[in-house]
């Protein structure tokens, strides 16, 4: 009997540890609080805008959007990238990709500039398996698709990033394809997600990660940082010459930031996630809303600039400012949202 009931009290012990380790290291007793420093400038309708990314130089913001609640909950519709010209201030995004037929459910999307007004995204598309689509953008409206890129290294895709014309980064957010392999890379925070090189072939270069979400390049093009949101961290890698990525090191940014955007002057800006469990609970439908906050590090300095409970803007995944706008995007709100500084 008393070895029963000390096994019984190893097991409690166990499992009162587990929750407590999966509460704390998902941010559940984190403290959302309101930020009251900015403005609502704009309320851009658009369902599910995850990702965009903005080119500076010339103006304009591309953006990824796919109303993955409709899809959950079993109404799919075709997702869009869209084109807005940040400058006019009207703030009415121009389609894209209104003549493209096949099936599109875009994610994570990556632009470089070719030449004048001549421009290539890559976007990540989660609707015939994982693919990653590749596109050209001439001017402000004409967008030509080139080619779909497929493999069995695109285990679940979630961002992607151009090295040159020729050659990318992706990041695989699991390493495990089974629901159960997928729920303890969740909750047991398992690192065994990865970044893959495309130069014409594919192959591995960096894993040991938990949950590999946004990933972007610096603006010299000299280091690849990686966004895990699942260890609260960044990472950043060193871009060798044949495409290999050697670990520099990793910063505690204190909450599950998302996509990763930088500036002009190579600061980093990212949309976040403060309470993982609040915003799986949010994706799969059992909440109506998920808390948001938006990220800024520069340097080593990693400041909070926006936090909101979810009661003006859900599930941030997404931002970066543009002049005296803050732009802030999201899972599967309805909107994107256009903010200033009071």
């Amino acid at each position: 009997m008393k070895k029963f009931l000390l096994t019984l009290l190893i097991i409690v012990l166990l499992v009162s540890a587990f929750v407590l380790y999966t509460f704390s290291s998902t941010g559940y007793f984190r403290e959302v609080n309101n930020t009251d420093s900015y403005e609502v400038i704009a309320e851009i309708p658009m369902k599910g805008a995850e990702d965009f990314t903005i080119n500076y130089e010339d103006g304009f913001m591309i953006i990824s959007q796919d109303d993955r609640a409709g899809r959950r909950d079993g109404s799919p519709s075709q997702g869009h990238l869209y084109y807005l010209d940040l400058d006019s201030g009207r703030f009415q995004p121009q389609k894209l990709t209104g003549n493209y037929k096949l099936p599109f459910y875009p994610h994570g999307i990556s632009l470089l500039k070719l030449d004048s007004a001549h421009y290539q995204i890559l976007v990540v598309n989660h609707a015939r398996g994982h693919t990653i689509e590749k596109f050209e953008l001439f001017g402000n409206d004409s967008l030509v698709y080139m080619a779909t890129y497929r493999d069995d290294s695109m285990i679940s895709p979630n961002d992607v990033v151009a090295l040159d014309k020729e050659s990318f980064y992706f990041t695989n957010d699991h390493g495990y394809t089974s629901y159960w392999g997928k729920l303890a890379e969740n909750y047991l925070g398992l690192a065994v997600s990865n970044v893959v090189f495309y130069d014409g072939k594919y192959r591995e270069v960096a894993g040991g990660m938990s949950y590999a979400n946004g990933i972007n390049i610096t603006n010299d093009r000299s280091q690849l940082l990686v966004a895990s949101p699942r260890s609260f961290s960044l990472r950043y890698y060193n871009i060798e010459e044949d495409g290999d990525l050697s670990y520099e090191r990793s910063l505690d940014v204190g909450s599950g930031i998302d996509n990763i955007e930088l500036d002009e002057n190579g600061d980093l800006w990212m949309g976040s996630h403060p309470s993982l469990l609040a915003f799986t609970a949010y994706a799969v439908g059992k909440n109506e809303t998920a808390p948001s906050e938006v990220i800024k590090v520069t340097g080593d300095q990693v400041e909070s600039l926006f936090e909101d409970d979810g009661s003006l803007v859900s599930a941030s995944s997404v931002a970066a400012p543009y002049k005296d706008l803050l732009f802030v995007g999201t899972v599967m709100d309805d909107m994107l949202l256009v903010l200033k500084k009071k």
